[in-house]
């Protein structure tokens, strides 16, 4: 922040340039030499003089859609820090130099006071020039690109003692710094920030099948009634028509999928993610301390976080999603144009729709809450179902900075947060996430992206 609001011979001063000068003018060249002129198209022939870099510079290539082809390298300088030679560090492990994150302009993992979010001039710039499309489409992009490695020991199978002690990796996009902190400190690096959070409850929707053994994962309430969709196991052995227990089995809508109406209200178990295989002693952590409105079959992760005092120190609204299996489908098309969202239902106010519509900034909690604005920012009615399905190359119009636990490999929730961070950025915050041995999944740390 305070080098982009010096002076502009100051702020381009360079502290140990790589060239005495800037380059001549197009008057000053010998006419005898090519000029190369910044319009001209990639693959034509021109000729440029050498031009050695010291070994201390960082290499990258610049990022302009098109990398240029045919061996011409483009160094590309960041506005946001002139020195440019400050490389990631771990401050844990007594000064230790560590690579975190390839590539350049790296940063360390920085533990002092942060600034809260950047001024307005600074908010149009981050609109206009970091959060823009990412060069992709969702046709055009392959869901190999959502893989990453994990070791199993990261996955976290219990909550922290504390909602608000997880540890919080915070991604800066002007300035890409990155900087870890504790989830406590929020108030403090988003200022003024509108939080909207959704405010959906967990339902026990776990009904447990006797004969034959299985069960019924509760997925969403279609009418007051006792009509609901859900999954159920073994569906083989399942008759249509027959009712187990509570649940009586009205029609079979494929791939496990069961038109049900269940008698009474969901009375099973809290419905963990399959890859928590250890009991969770108590069920009221997997629900946020603002639920509200029962009707998910699954946690919106990143609001587990919060207590009753941090929110206290925010400026907070609500939203309404209910979490259905299409959040947490993992996507097994090759291309994620090919893979199709059934749709969530969501329900905000007018009053909340209008404070939100108005804030000079909004922090979206996570990725269910974004997909609620951003379909509203579209033209949607307050209350309806969104299939809307967030991929690189997305342009967010109400969402201005992210908070998101970390998601699995392969996942539409991975998608959407490489659309708001950026594709390669988002790679390398989780590999950084790897190495720093943060916590991942539904009991794990979070991330914020400014």
């Amino acid at each position: 922040m305070q080098a982009l609001l010096e002076p502009a011979e100051e702020r381009f001063h360079a502290r140990d340039p790589s060239v005495d000068a800037l380059p001549a003018g197009r008057d000053q060249v010998d006419q005898e030499r090519e000029i190369v002129d910044t319009r001209i198209a990639v693959g034509q022939q021109f000729a440029v003089d050498p031009f050695e870099l010291s070994d201390d510079t960082v290499h990258e290539p610049a990022n302009l859609g098109e990398v240029a082809r045919h061996g011409l390298c483009l160094v590309a300088d960041r506005i946001a820090d002139a020195a440019r030679q400050r490389l990631f560090e771990n401050e844990r492990r007594g000064g230790e130099r560590l690579y975190l994150l390839a590539g350049p302009g790296e940063e360390r993992i920085e533990r002092r006071a942060l600034r809260a979010l950047p001024d307005p001039f600074l908010c149009a710039l981050d609109d206009a020039v970091v959060h823009v499309r990412q060069g992709y489409l969702g046709g055009r992009m392959k869901t190999r690109e959502l893989e990453y490695d994990l070791p199993p020991a990261l996955i976290a199978q219990h909550p922290v003692t504390r909602r608000d002690e997880s540890r919080l990796l915070l991604y800066e996009r002007l300035s890409k710094r990155v900087h870890e902190r504790r989830f406590a400190e929020l108030p403090d690096v988003i200022g003024d920030a509108l939080v909207v959070v959704n405010d959906t409850r967990v339902v026990p929707a776990r009904i447990p099948l006797e004969a034959p053994k299985g069960e019924v994962l509760l997925l969403e309430r279609l009418d007051e009634d006792g009509l609901w969709e859900g999954l159920a196991r073994p569906t083989r052995r399942l008759k249509r028509g027959r009712r187990y227990g509570p649940v009586e089995l009205l029609e079979h809508l494929g791939e496990g999928r069961w038109r049900l109406r269940l008698h009474g209200e969901p009375a099973g178990e809290t419905p963990l993610p399959p890859y928590i295989t250890e009991p969770l002693e108590d069920s009221g952590r997997y629900q946020t301390v603002y639920a509200r409105e029962a009707g998910s079959a699954a946690a919106p992760t990143a609001g587990l976080h919060f207590t009753q005092e941090l929110l206290e120190r925010l400026d907070v609204e609500r939203v309404t999603l209910h979490v259905g299996l299409d959040t947490f489908r993992p996507v097994s098309a090759d291309d994620l144009a090919e893979h199709t969202l059934h749709g969530e239902r969501y329900d905000v106010s007018a009053e909340a729709w209008e404070r939100i519509s108005a804030a000079p900034r909004v922090l979206a909690v996570g990725t269910t809450t974004v997909r609620v604005l951003e379909t509203l920012a579209r033209g949607g009615p307050l209350t309806g179902r969104t299939d809307l399905f967030i991929t690189p190359g997305f342009e967010f119009k109400r969402t201005d900075a992210l908070l998101t636990n970390f998601h699995l490999p392969r996942s539409t929730l991975l998608a959407l947060v490489m659309a708001f961070a950026g594709v390669e950025e988002t790679r390398r915050l989780y590999r950084t996430a790897v190495e720093e041995r943060f916590r991942f999944y539904s009991f794990g740390d979070a991330m914020l992206v400014l």
